[in-house]
């Protein structure tokens, strides 16, 4: 029997006592992080955010098996968010599609969610109208003729059936609950509400396809309304993706089993706290970069040097040298290298072993 099948169904349950430790310790994380990211100035920040929204959703699509291009997304979303992004690959419609969803679901944050919504986030994720090679209908639930809904895995003939969702005559009463829970002041906005609205839109299963990338723009909704921001500072699917196998089973479990959902709370809880960890990783070059200006923030560069110090703080490929100096700020190699002469004069470049052509720098410390 799956939870929807229950006659309590949806009325879930859970042990706070169960989860207070792990919700204390995600809270207190988060205000250490968002502590921390306060302290940046507002490029930084949208920096910050670019990495991290890259990271969104670049997870989100590979956890359904598809794959992009992070520089492609990055490009996507840095033409959206306004910033400057000269030098990357173009992108897609489907790229471009995730990318509106996610920025809705962020920027937006305060909007109610409702089936109009939705049905525009749907029809942004498939807008050939196709998954793969496989014709479905986008932008409205799925039909009755899909029935059975089932998520299942192996060859074809010896397949697993890892849930069955309801059928489609129930979709409207279905989604009419969950959106008017939603958009209630039950629980108010905060990570519990997360948890338990991915699990409600996923168990509900409306669309024909895409319906995890969706349930996990509806997560980071909920978190950018209880932050009461649009940046957004880790990223809960890049987690996931690392732990697809936990997150499956997690939640096959908990759709088979009863609507005592603390374990799945538990879990998600845990995953959030990794998130944050995991984000201190991938935001310490934007941290690095705000320690790096704050200590030479008095010295008068000129626009290329600091062009070309954001770029080494950004982590740039290659090694550093005249050259590279020249062609990246458009410049002759003798305003190049008096440049870089500069920055190691003053102590925030040095020269590397070795030396005549294969001369480079770096930044000291």
């Amino acid at each position: 029997m799956y939870i929807w099948e229950r006659t309590e169904w949806p009325d879930f349950r859970w042990d706070d006592g169960s989860i207070a430790s792990k919700e204390k310790q995600f809270l207190l994380d988060l205000g250490w992080l968002l502590g921390r990211m306060d302290g940046l100035g507002f490029s930084l920040k949208e920096n910050a955010n670019l990495r991290i929204l890259t990271q969104e959703v670049v997870k989100s699509s590979e956890i359904e098996g598809e794959r992009f291009n992070p520089l492609s997304v990055r490009s996507s979303l840095g033409r959206r968010l306004g910033m400057d992004i000269a030098g990357l690959p173009p992108s897609n419609r489907s790229i471009d599609g995730v990318v509106d969803v996610i920025l809705d679901a962020t920027g937006n944050h305060a909007d109610p969610l409702t089936k109009e919504r939705l049905c525009a986030w749907h029809g942004a994720l498939f807008p050939t109208g196709r998954s793969g090679l496989v014709a479905i209908q986008t932008g409205a639930w799925r039909r009755a003729e899909k029935d059975p809904m089932q998520v299942v895995s192996g060859p074809v003939g010896r397949e697993t059936i890892h849930y069955e969702a309801p059928p489609a005559r129930r979709l409207d009463h279905e989604m009419d609950r969950f959106l008017a829970w939603f958009n209630s002041d039950q629980l108010g906005p905060g990570p519990v509400k997360a948890a338990l609205a991915h699990l409600w839109f996923v168990t509900i299963h409306p669309f024909e396809d895409g319906n995890g990338r969706i349930a996990r723009a509806i997560m980071e909704l909920v978190h950018a309304r209880f932050e009461r921001s649009s940046l957004r500072f880790f990223s809960l699917s890049h987690q996931i993706e690392q732990e697809r196998n936990d997150y499956y089973a997690a939640l096959k479990a908990t759709q088979s089993g009863t609507l005592d959902v603390s374990a799945w709370l538990d879990w998600y809880f845990s995953c959030a706290i990794r998130a944050i960890a995991s984000s201190k990783e991938i935001l310490g070059g934007v941290l690095a970069r705000g320690k790096f200006w704050d200590t030479w923030a008095t010295e008068d560069l000129n626009e290329r040097q600091i062009t070309m110090l954001n770029k080494l703080l950004e982590g740039m490929d290659g090694n550093l040298n005249t050259s590279k100096w020249a062609k990246m700020t458009k410049t002759s190699q003798d305003t190049a290298y008096r440049d870089i002469k500069d920055l190691v004069s003053r102590g925030i470049l040095i020269k590397d072993p070795g030396g005549g052509r294969s001369t480079s720098y770096s930044l000291v410390g």
